[in-house]
């Protein structure tokens, strides 16, 4: 997952999607804030040894300030509107406003406090209504649309700029009366809001649900680094002498595919299930019922019957029928082979004569029993040969390095926001530095659950910036002197969201709006799905499998029972994704007359039973009280759908790849200069034909998934 840059062009999405905070603090008068200037680190890297929680809301609030001070200074201009003097102009206002904002954002995701959570909440409804005021100005859109009616004569990308610009602001509310402005701010405000409100639920309630476990012999089946982990995080909660288990944010968590216990499994996975939707002050039913009405109004005064429609008249999908038919057509298969794979699970419990059946805090257990059975893979047996930082240097930076020339050397000198945070420079092929990176690895309180990247600067030669990248996961941490040992999803994650780093790295783009991962957000998770692939690329993998206390290579045998069973249990995999992506539809697809969802459990039986996918045993990825995508995390709202609609990208590109020489640095080549430089200054659908002289097809995906 990736969030999105912070340019102007997506404030607005950030504000719905990310959430924001409150406080009355304010800086000392002799104090300089060392956000209202650029940082003078090596490509304008957040000095974190000079900033302060009480930086950031003056700083955001002399932000808005200057940008409409810009934008006023736009359309007072005398001289006719011209490229130059009103979109170039555009792009080059809210600087201070958007460096405040990224550090800001960063912070609340990776590293939050009160501090920052109650700032979030207030600044919610002023950044809102900042972006409506830019948005919906009638003088500045009128500049906008001279321009736009007079680009025959602009060169490719420069129209292109106008053209999203314009159709930013038609989509923004330009058009509407004064009445239905008034409307759509309030609109605006309110969700900005409620989705504050509902990401900081989700964060209390990592606390608030965390599993305790007084008997060590409950934790039998999990590795001794792991059971030390959970009692280190039990004595940092002052709980000496017990074992924690943190939840992670999907529904499934990584615990039950080890641990015996079958009561301790089925507590964890009802806590899990149960997460803000409890009745108490963390319950998010109401918040979330009252963002899908508001949405669904929003869109009709927009001129769309739902919000899906709305969203994916922008995307690649178009329409709402579109990628109900991709999902739809995959949903009756998906669920047929889940039905077979439960069979098999069932039948391994009753040989062991289990004498219950099977539920969904079973099915991990018993997948891997399963797995062990047919494939004759442990994941225990694997783990010792995938060390996190030998994953990391010699497999995720190694594979950049032979598609794209790129080498990384970790540095010290910067200062950071955590101290598990590591810095990298990012050289480019001819051995200078390109930009930074940032590498947060490690769950903790103060963190939001899940993977994703992110940036504190984006590359724009326009502004003379390269990029500063970043990218969270949420591993277990060990404990002192025991290494980090992943699991195969784990390494996955780490190449997928490398994927959405190099997006950001090898940006090469003019303009701020067109940076990295600015792209369609069905489009943007290509490039990351696609780059999962070269964990499993021979040389790759062969470089970086090593035992970590030996170096020797992982064996022949595991090699191909491991390469074997990336196609076993696809079935609950697709499933549940599927699941979690129809629900996302289904609360999108609301009409703006539609009463207030007041049952949310109903709802949610009545929408994945419309499509074969209400099965008690395969649990959608994220159920709605917890969905942090659609509500809160990134702009995903009616758009969950592009984690599938991107996987037939990258399963047709890498087809492609593979029919042409595979990885090659000259692959590697076309792969940066038709999607991974061009940002947003092309449409998907080209960028796609750009790389593979034709049009995606689904066969690939199907092929590999095992679904055919």
């Amino acid at each position: 997952m990736r969030h999105l840059p912070f340019t102007f062009a997506t404030i607005g999405l950030l504000l719905s999607a990310c959430g924001d905070g409150g406080s009355t603090a304010t800086t000392e008068p002799t104090r300089v804030n060392a956000l209202e200037t650029p940082s003078a680190l090596p490509f304008g890297a957040p000095d974190f040894s000079k900033i302060t929680d009480a930086d950031f809301r003056p700083a955001i609030l002399r932000g808005m300030e200057e940008q409409l001070a810009e934008v006023r200074a736009i359309t007072s201009n005398p001289e006719p509107p011209t490229f130059e003097n009103t979109i170039v102009a555009l792009e080059r206002s809210g600087q201070l406003l958007t460096r405040a904002s990224a550090i800001f954002y960063n912070l609340t995701g990776s590293a939050t406090n009160d501090s920052l959570q109650a700032l979030r909440a207030e600044l919610a409804p002023k950044l809102a209504a900042h972006a409506d005021a830019i948005g919906m100005d009638p003088d500045l859109f009128a500049r906008i649309k001279v321009v736009y009616e007079n680009s025959d004569g602009l060169d490719a990308v420069d129209k292109r700029l106008v053209e999203r610009y314009y159709q930013r602001f038609v989509r923004g509310g330009a058009l509407l009366d004064d009445e239905s402005k008034q409307r759509l701010k309030a609109i605006n405000e309110e969700l900005s809001s409620l989705g504050t409100a509902f990401g900081d639920n989700i964060l209390k309630e990592v606390t608030a649900s965390a599993i305790i476990v007084d008997d060590q012999a409950q934790l039998d089946g999990l590795t001794d680094a792991e059971i030390e982990a959970a009692a280190t995080a039990a004595k940092e909660k002052g709980l000496d002498g017990k074992w924690l288990i943190a939840l992670r944010n999907t529904t499934q968590q990584p615990a039950l595919a080890a641990l015996k216990d079958r009561s301790l499994r089925e507590r964890i996975f009802k806590a899990s299930v149960a997460r803000n939707a409890k009745g108490d002050a963390l319950d998010n039913r109401k918040n979330i019922a009252r963002q899908a009405q508001l949405r669904a109004q929003k869109a009709a005064l927009l001129g769309f019957p739902n919000w899906a429609a709305y969203v994916m008249d922008d995307q690649m999908a178009k329409t709402p029928e579109a990628v109900i038919q991709l999902l739809g057509d995959m949903a009756p298969v998906a669920a047929r082979n889940a039905k077979a794979e439960a069979a098999k699970l069932q039948a391994m419990i009753d040989k062991q004569g289990g004498g219950f059946t099977l539920q969904p805090w079973d099915w991990d257990f018993y997948a891997e029993q399963v797995r062990k059975a047919e494939y004759d893979l442990d994941e225990a047996a694997v783990k010792p040969y995938l060390e996190f930082d030998t994953v990391l240097w010699n497999g995720v930076f190694y594979s950049a390095g032979k598609l794209f020339g790129l080498t990384f050397k970790e540095r010290h000198d910067l200062p950071v926001y955590h101290p598990d945070v590591r810095v990298f420079d990012i050289i480019g092929p001819d051995g200078a530095a390109i930009g930074l990176f940032y590498g947060d690895y490690f769950a903790r309180d103060n963190k939001q659950g899940g993977a994703w990247m992110s940036s504190f600067v984006d590359q724009s030669t326009l502004l003379g910036q390269q990029p500063v990248i970043t990218q969270n996961c949420n591993y277990v941490k060990p404990a002192d002197g025991q290494p980090c040992l992943l699991s195969w999803d784990d390494v996955t994650t780490l190449f997928h969201e490398f994927g959405h780093a190099l997006h950001g790295m090898l940006s090469q783009q003019k303009y701020p709006y067109f940076s990295g991962t600015a792209t369609a957000t069905d489009f943007v998770e290509f490039p990351s799905q696609f780059n999962e692939n070269w964990a499993l690329e021979p040389s790759v993998f062969a470089n970086y499998a090593k035992h970590h206390a030996t170096g020797e290579p992982m064996p022949a045998d595991l090699v191909a029972k491991l390469r074997k069973s990336t196609r076993f249990n696809q079935g609950y995999a697709t499933t549940e994704y599927l699941a979690a992506a129809l629900l996302d539809i289904a609360w999108h697809t609301l009409p703006a007359d539609a009463p207030l969802v007041e049952d949310v459990e109903a709802f949610e039986k009545a929408a994945l039973a419309r499509y074969g996918l209400d099965l008690q045993q395969v649990p959608p990825r994220y159920k709605s009280c917890y969905f942090s995508h659609i509500w809160s995390g990134g702009g995903y709202a009616a758009n969950y759908y592009a984690y599938m609609w991107s996987e037939v990208l990258e399963a047709d590109a890498f087809a492609w790849f593979t029919a042409n020489g595979g990885m090659t640095a000259a692959n590697g080549e076309k792969f940066r200069a038709t999607v991974l430089s061009v940002g947003g200054s092309r449409d998907g659908a080209t960028m796609f034909r750009d790389l593979t002289g034709r049009d995606p097809q689904v066969g690939p995906l199907l092929k590999k998934r095992g679904l055919l």
